[in-house]
């Protein structure tokens, strides 16, 4: 199965993070990660993206230059049957009214919980592996 993942957050050392908890995955191609370290970043990659390959999107909120806030709506709009997963250190009942509204299909809090992430992914993966 050919099925990407796009990880969008300013912060370098967070590819590294995601690298080493789904290396596992990664090696057996069970699906591929990219990285945008940028909102812009990230808009690139989903136009670049394959339409059925691009599964899951997963968007720190605050980035420099555009938020993640700001981009949900783009990524909605470009790709409305993916589904964008916002992340925050601030997990408040405001933000998550926010994200949600915005169109995203959920939130999490930093630091991430990979057992709620791994979930997600599994979820996704079942859901294109039914197509």
């Amino acid at each position: 199965m050919n099925v990407l993942i796009l990880v969008v957050d300013d912060e370098p050392d967070v590819t590294d993070l995601f690298r080493q908890q789904f290396r596992r995955e990664l090696r057996a191609g069970r699906f591929a990660m990219v990285f945008a370290h940028s909102a812009v970043e990230a808009l690139e990659h989903v136009a670049a993206a394959d339409g059925a390959s691009l599964i899951l999107v997963f968007s720190d909120i605050n980035m420099p230059g555009m938020t993640g806030l700001e981009l949900l709506p783009l990524v909605r709009a470009a790709r409305p049957d993916v589904p964008v997963i916002m992340i925050t250190a601030y997990g408040d009942a405001e933000t998550r009214e926010r994200v949600l509204a915005g169109g995203a299909a959920g939130l999490l809090t930093k630091p991430i919980d990979f057992g709620v992430l791994r979930a997600e992914i599994d979820a996704r993966l079942a859901a294109v592996a039914t197509r």
